[in-house]
Parts: structure tokens; C-alpha cells; sequence
């Protein structure tokens, strides 16, 4: 009799991404509206909502064994409602790119035994620590930034995120300088456009998502930080984890350069 493999719902972006890499595309059953990339292996596979309101029904009907979810991407509530129908529920939470090493070994946990997988997490680990070291290799100037995620209200990112930490890799150090704890709202704070800290920004960083900055918010941002450097920045590169982690400090470190 042959084994019958796992049925994956990813409820994750930068997972979905992960378990495709990993060469799992065969058993992911289920993905939400964000789950984006690659785009076209994904084409296929059922949407089940967004990462806030996964539609439980519909993912009941597709009756997943495995899924993956996150401490930041993914309510509460409603990862406690999957453990009432799905045998093995994954939850995640990278909050530095070394945590990534972490994240592929709770991979090999659940999928090692799928053909490939643990070769192909192993490649991966490999060229992450290539870029962390290279990284970590060179000094980098302190630089006080504020990466912006939201406007109306603007939105930044705590000391304690997979973003910070990011940044941090090339000495750039996010204000405010809060931290906003394991889960929730704080980690993500609004902007007060009267904080007398956004006289020391020196670099105002607009993200790409989950706001889509573009260049007609520039002269904006820079009257929220009169004194800095503004810049648009891919934003699936800084905070998206699994294997677009080793790009995003590629990435990360030509920004840095050319600073």
C-alpha cells in the first residue's frame, strides 16, 4: 500500500513560498488570497480567505492533515477553530533572519520524509548563512530609520520584528525605539506626526506592502521627517521570510552601500 503524504494548508505568505521551495507544491491543498508567490505554481491551488479571516468551512472541505500559521499573520481564534479539524497545526514566528534556520528545521520536521525536502531545506540553510555571514562581515554606519508600513495612519514596525531585525543586519536602527512584544498590535505602532524623535530619522524607508507606497507619497513622508532621506523599498524583500531571506540581505546590503 502506498503512503499517503500530507495535505498542507499554508495560511502564511512567506510559508507558501517556503513549501514550494522545499518541493511540496503536490501537497499544499490550500492557500489565502496573499499566499502570491510563485505565482504561477500557485495558480491552482484554493484560496481560502485572507490571513485574518480564513474561511474555515471551505478549508474543513479540503481537509488539510498539516497547517502552518503565524503568531503575527494569523488570529488567534482562528487557530485554535483549526485544531479542531486539522491533525497537525505548524505555527510559526520568525522575528530575525537567523530565525529562518529554525523555521526550515520545523520543515524537515513535518515534511522530511516527502522526496527532496530535506536537501532542498539543506541548500537553503546553506545560502542563508552564506549572506549572514557576509553580512555580518562588513561595518556598516549606525543609521536611524523609520520603515513605514501604513499611512492614514502612518504605521512603523517595533524593535522586536522580522523587519528590524532585518534592517538591524546593516546597523540600521528602527525608531520609535519600542518594543512591541511577542504578538499584537503594539508591534506594529502608529506614528504620531508630533513624536519629537522624528528629528533624529535620518532615512524614511516606504515600504512596498502591506501599504503600496509609491513615488507620489515622497514630499508626504518627508514632511512627517523634514530631516531625512526618503526612499521606496521592496517589501517583500525585507520581510518576507523562508527563501526569500537570503535575497532580502542581498538586497539590504546594496541599500546600504549606496547610502
Amino acid at each position: 500500500m502506498s503512503r499517503v503524504g500530507p495535505r498542507i494548508a499554508s495560511l502564511v505568505p512567506s510559508v507558501t513560498e517556503l513549501v514550494v521551495a522545499l518541493g511540496l507544491r503536490e501537497r499544499l491543498v490550500a492557500r489565502t488570497g496573499f499566499c502570491i508567490h510563485p505565482r504561477d505554481e500557485l495558480r491552482d491551488v484554493p484560496k481560502v480567505g485572507g490571513t485574518k479571516d480564513v474561511q474555515l468551512d471551505r478549508l474543513r472541505a479540503l481537509a488539510p492533515t498539516h497547517a502552518i500559521v503565524n503568531v503575527d499573520e494569523n488570529r488567534l481564534e482562528q487557530v485554535q477553530a483549526l485544531r479542531e479539524f486539522v491533525p497537525e497545526v505548524i505555527v510559526t514566528h520568525p522575528n530575525a533572519p537567523l530565525d529562518n534556520l529554525a523555521l526550515l528545521q520545523q520543515m524537515v520536521a513535518a515534511f522530511g520524509d516527502e522526496p527532496g525536502v530535506a536537501e532542498r531545506a539543506a541548500a537553503l540553510r546553506d545560502e542563508l548563512q552564506r549572506e549572514l555571514a557576509l553580512t555580518a562581515a562588513r561595518p556598516w554606519p549606525a543609521c536611524k530609520v523609520l520603515y513605514l508600513i501604513w499611512r492614514q495612519p502612518w504605521m512603523t514596525v517595533a524593535r522586536d520584528t522580522y523587519i528590524a531585525a532585518m534592517l538591524a543586519t546593516v546597523n540600521w536602527r528602527t525608531l520609535p525605539d519600542v518594543t512591541g512584544g511577542p504578538a499584537g498590535a503594539a508591534r506594529y505602532p502608529v506614528v504620531d506626526p508630533a513624536a519629537p524623535w522624528l528629528r533624529d530619522v535620518q532615512r524614511v524607508l516606504l515600504s512596498s506592502e502591506p501599504y503600496r507606497f509609491e513615488a507620489k507619497h515622497l514630499d508626504e513622508a518627508r514632511r512627517l521627517a523634514p530631516g531625512a532621506q526618503v526612499q521606496l523599498v521592496d517589501g517583500e524583500l525585507l520581510s518576507w521570510y523562508g527563501p526569500r531571506a537570503a535575497a532580502g540581505l542581498r538586497y539590504l546590503r546594496e541599500l546600504a552601500a549606496a547610502a
